[in-house]
């Protein structure tokens, strides 16, 4: 397993738009999805990472935790279907039907979605306020496969808590680790920092 950080895209910026197909509904998804909400959840996963296996039911908990709370929530997949195809839409909607996802779960296919917000790991996590503007960006919690540490989502749970109760989120921040996004040949982005 590849050991990738997230780049921690600077605080403040803000959320790039996208319009993108939810393996699952079929519908376009994108920032005005969730127009109103007072914060914005953007995940970045995939159904093969051995880091997004290790995590994916709290993320399905995170899901349904938040789900009458006043969160939008969005999973994004990114990589290449070609040479990951348990990556493809099919095998995506096949995962987030099983683990019972609430919220949409969209597949990048031109990777531009990935790029605009320097996703660089699954899973890799942005979170924006009621302006969109970047509040949190780093890990679930500190456990991975193999280190023993339960998986609580509190380092993302305390962010997503703050936000809704309209308080600052610790700026102090751990980057998320996993395997790298799996770019189409030649479309590595080059990531300043």
């Amino acid at each position: 397993m590849a050991l990738t950080p997230s780049t921690m895209l600077p605080l403040g910026t803000a959320a790039p738009d996208f319009q993108l197909p939810d393996v699952v509904s079929g519908r376009t998804v994108s920032l005005s999805t969730f127009a109103g909400k007072k914060a914005l959840l953007v995940m970045f996963i995939c159904r093969h990472c051995p880091y997004v296996v290790h995590v994916r039911e709290e993320l399905a908990r995170v899901g349904k935790d938040y789900g009458g709370k006043d969160l939008g929530i969005v999973a994004i997949s990114a990589n290449d279907a070609a040479t990951y195809p348990d990556d493809a839409p099919d095998q995506l909607k096949a995962m987030a039907t099983d683990l019972g996802f609430t919220f949409p779960f969209c597949y990048d296919e031109s990777q531009k979605t990935a790029k605009a917000y320097t996703a660089a790991c699954t899973p890799d996590f942005f979170l924006f306020d009621a302006k969109r503007a970047l509040i949190y960006r780093g890990q679930l919690d500190d456990s991975r496969p193999g280190n023993g540490k339960p998986i609580t989502g509190k380092d993302l749970r305390a962010a997503i808590d703050a936000a809704l109760a309209g308080t600052p989120v610790n700026p102090k921040q751990m980057p998320s680790v996993g395997c790298n996004i799996k770019w189409k040949q030649g479309r590595e982005p080059a990531y300043d920092g």
